[in-house]
């Protein structure tokens, strides 16, 4: 005869199983809670990042890639011109410096007729005394003689400002390449790196586009796959349920009490026992197992996807990220072309003394040019005094001997001072035409070019900023979001740590359950018992559980109630 165990016996088994459901309950949710909040986050960081590669391809960097080149391009002709501009303020030098010899013939010479017009009032005076018929000795030679010496000293005076002008100018372009020896080719050269860089990260985006949306897919695939796999803690959570809900059913049979608004006679309650133990052992038995199985792929899945997020996290930081992947690659341009802008702005202030110096020449020159027409002038009237003179000394006979030699001096003195003159302003008129060369092109290619540089230079730098902002941004996101989806997904594979041991947990209560009764499932059921297995059956929501059921007790012959709808799918819109 079977030994009934006592119904606290049997409430202790189910009891027994409460306490590991309700912890498997709060386990999954929290594990639930977690990759919803990662998931999402992650999903967020992934759109901001997938729109960087189109950034980078779009026209605002092709527009800042066309601003760089043409800064590049004209920089190196910059270089160029300032190089032939070198070379022509050093021939300015020389040809300014040349002028400085005819110029001393011309000082000396206008102090040699200062000398013969002294001896000609001299010696004017000791043979004709006073007379007004010879003014031309004693009074007009000294005049023009006076006038000729004051505008020479006038040409001398401009012409040494003119020197210090240009020994001026010339040493401070030697200092100014003394410290820009190479900049503005280098400037060309590492903008021309700038732009192959630019364009070398934009390649490495549209590749590294293609990987990320691999690796997006993939986490997508995770995510599902770990939606699935926590969905075990709900199902296993209502078999348990049920379980418990057999064991409780049980008791109160061997209570005495009521059941599915049935009561169970006494001599059948070793028959209920064989049966709803039989049963509720399956149930145990295929809960344990299916239950470990999906709680391995819970756990991987988990883990998988925080390791993928790590992954794609890491490679953006790569694909946008400076070598500490806190600034963004645009910031470390922008500097570079900050640094451009004011080496143009340096060369064009330098050019624009230039062109000051090329005015000052220019117009020295014309000064010039007027003193020595009035050394011609003094010329012609020295010329008609000389003719006079020689009347005069004709008039005299052989005493106008002496003043006949001093009016041929002075004819001589008076050519030599044109020619003097003439000499230096071949030189002079060399430099203001030197001058007006590369004045032209300090105008040309200086302040109006160098300006729509930098403005271009700008432009870029305005262009560029704007993708900096979108990417550092981007990256700030990803500093202070990226850990906490890690975070967030290891933490939700952690709350699932431990929960294997529920599987012992059922496998330990399904072999107490086995005790109870050593009894054979029962081939004939009354058909209360049938009543009372049918509204066990009519409890379970899980087609496992009919399945289990089935298998020991046939189909059922009325329809079965309607599973219980699932749990909304928080993640089934989850896209990357």
């Amino acid at each position: 005869m079977t030994t009934i165990p006592s119904p606290s016996d049997i409430r202790r088994l189910a009891g027994e199983l409460a306490k590991p459901r309700q912890d498997i309950e709060t386990a999954f949710v929290d594990a639930g809670a977690r990759l919803s909040e990662g998931a999402a986050t992650l999903n967020k960081l992934t759109k901001l990042f997938d729109t960087l590669p189109q950034a980078l391809q779009g026209e605002t960097v092709s527009a800042a890639g066309d601003h760089l080149r043409a800064v590049a391009t004209k920089a190196g002709e910059l270089s160029d011109a300032f190089t032939q501009e070198k070379a022509d303020l050093a021939r300015l030098v020389e040809v300014v410096a040349a002028a400085s010899a005819p110029i001393s013939d011309l000082r000396r010479t206008v102090k040699m007729m200062g000398i013969v017009s002294v001896n000609a009032r001299v010696t004017a005076a000791g043979i004709v005394g006073d007379s007004d018929d010879f003014d031309v000795f004693t009074t007009d030679i000294a005049t023009l003689s006076d006038s000729a010496s004051q505008t020479i000293q006038q040409f001398a005076q401009v012409y040494r400002q003119l020197t210090t002008e240009v020994d001026r100018a010339a040493q401070q372009r030697a200092r100014f390449e003394a410290s820009h020896a190479h900049t503005l080719s280098g400037l060309a050269g590492s903008l021309t790196d700038t732009i192959a860089a630019l364009d070398a990260q934009r390649d490495q985006a549209a590749a590294g586009s293609a990987e990320t949306g691999r690796v997006s897919r993939q986490i997508v695939g995770r995510i599902g796959g770990a939606v699935m796999a926590l969905q075990v803690g709900d199902s296993t959570r209502q078999r348990i349920e049920h379980i418990e809900a057999g064991l409780d059913a049980l008791a109160d049979i061997l209570d005495g009490k009521s059941t599915f608004d049935t009561q169970l006679p006494a001599d059948e309650h070793a028959d209920a026992l064989a049966a709803i133990s039989a049963l509720e052992q399956a149930q145990l038995a295929d809960t344990s197992s299916s239950f470990a199985g999906e709680m391995a792929d819970a756990e991987q899945s988990l883990a998988a996807l925080a390791a993928d997020a790590e992954i794609i996290m890491g490679r953006s930081k790569d694909l946008y990220g400076s070598g500490s992947g806190k600034s963004s690659t645009m910031s470390a341009l922008g500097a570079q072309l900050r640094k451009a802008v004011d080496i143009l702005r340096d060369f064009e202030a330098e050019r624009a003394k230039l062109e000051t110096v090329a005015r000052a020449v220019q117009d020295t020159v014309q000064t010039l040019l007027g003193h020595v027409n009035a050394v011609q002038e003094i010329e012609a009237n020295m010329r008609l005094v000389s003719l006079n003179a020689a009347v005069r000394c004709a008039q005299l006979g052989p005493r106008g001997a002496s003043l006949t030699v001093i009016a041929s001096q002075l004819r001589e003195l008076t050519s030599e001072t044109v020619v003097a003159a003439e000499a230096a302003m071949s030189r002079l008129d060399e430099s203001s035409a030197l001058a007006g060369a590369f004045g032209a092109s300090a105008i040309g290619d200086g302040a109006g070019q160098v300006g729509q540089l930098e403005q271009r230079a700008n432009l870029a730098l305005d262009l560029l900023s704007q993708l900096d902002k979108q990417m550092v941004a981007a990256l700030n996101l990803l500093n202070s979001d990226g850990p906490k989806v890690i975070a967030q997904l290891q933490g939700a594979a952690n709350a699932l740590a431990g929960q294997g041991a529920l599987s012992e947990t059922m496998d330990d209560v399904r072999l107490q359950i086995a005790a109870l009764t050593d009894a054979p499932l029962p081939e004939n059921r009354s058909e209360a018992l049938e009543t009372i297995m049918n509204g066990l059956r009519r409890l379970y929501t899980m087609e496992a559980a009919r399945a289990a059921h089935a298998q020991l007790f046939g189909a059922a012959n009325t329809p079965e109630p309607a599973a219980e709808p699932a749990a909304e799918d928080e993640f089934s819109d989850f896209m990357l």
